[in-house]
């Protein structure tokens, strides 16, 4: 697979983590993307592809890509044979400037590119990207479309600064302690996390805890599993093996066997470091989410 990725300039860097092109054949039909503290917006340019959210929801197509924000649930991606897109990583508070609704509406229910921009705005979009002269210039447009769609949003400062510092303690930070720092109240603090991230401060952090602690994870080594609660700040083990099974409905056993399975079949893939392929597993061995 071709993957190119770069920053945005100012202002779009203190919203936007990359933009990326990506265009290939995916290594599985099936990968899991387990909860993350950031949103994801993707513009696509081939083949259909589907996604299934939170609980209960079925898998959805989606064939002029997709808005995700901060998912409190794992995502599962069901690609084409050939997949094509462009797309945004998004800190956790960048959605919202580009949003006409509240973030909360769509937590764990991604939804069309098309229900955000509107039907004639994403196929001009689409058409710009289709004429670009290569990734590069394909990157550009979505850039200079994100700067043109880019609105002044109430509260975002406040939000902005205070995931800074939940991601800056891994999570580890109580909300009293936020909400004293800020100065406000936890019910305004709330709401406000809720219009534009989607979700609350104290589930942002469990996110947050949550994710470092999977990226920590070597699964080419041996793994103690009583140390890396420990080391996260779990309570116990069994504290982390079911908060490791709420967000993804998978054991902690369970996500590394799928994360060997990967390095071994796909060696420094570009999509290496974060989705799980979940083809192989039996229908009814992941946990209901």
């Amino acid at each position: 697979m071709e993957y190119v990725s770069r920053v945005p300039r100012p202002p779009l860097d203190r919203l936007i983590d990359d933009l990326y092109y990506l265009e290939g054949t995916p290594p599985y039909a099936r990968l899991m993307l387990p909860p993350m503290p950031g949103a994801l917006l993707i513009v696509n340019l081939g083949d259909p592809f589907r996604i299934r959210g939170g609980a209960g929801l079925s898998s959805a197509e989606y064939a002029d890509g997709c808005v995700i924000t901060t998912p409190s649930r794992a995502l599962e991606f069901g690609y084409p044979l050939q997949t094509r897109s462009v797309g945004v990583h998004v800190k956790a508070w960048g959605l919202a400037p580009f949003l006409p609704m509240p973030a909360a509406e769509l937590c764990d229910r991604p939804v069309t590119i098309e229900q955000v921009w509107g039907r004639a705005a994403v196929a001009e979009l689409q058409d710009r990207l289709a004429a670009a002269g290569g990734p590069d210039e394909m990157l550009t447009v979505l850039e200079d479309e994100l700067m043109r769609r880019l609105t002044e949003t109430a509260g975002l400062a406040l939000v902005r600064h205070t995931s800074s510092v939940i991601a800056a303690t891994g999570g580890a930070v109580s909300i009293g302690d936020l909400t004293m720092a800020a100065g406000v109240s936890s019910t305004h603090l709330a709401q406000r996390f809720k219009d534009l991230i989607g979700v609350t401060p104290k589930r942002l952090a469990r996110i947050q805890r949550f994710a470092a602690t999977v990226l920590s994870i070597d699964p080419a080594e041996p793994i103690d599993w009583g140390d890396v609660a420990g080391g996260a700040g779990y309570f116990d083990q069994a504290h982390f093996s079911h908060e490791f099974r709420a967000f993804t409905g998978l054991t902690p056993t369970q996500y590394v066997e799928v994360r060997r399975r990967f390095l071994r079949e796909h060696p420094g893939h570009v999509l290496d470091n974060w989705p799980v392929p979940i083809d192989f597993l039996q229908e009814g061995q992941l946990a209901r989410r």
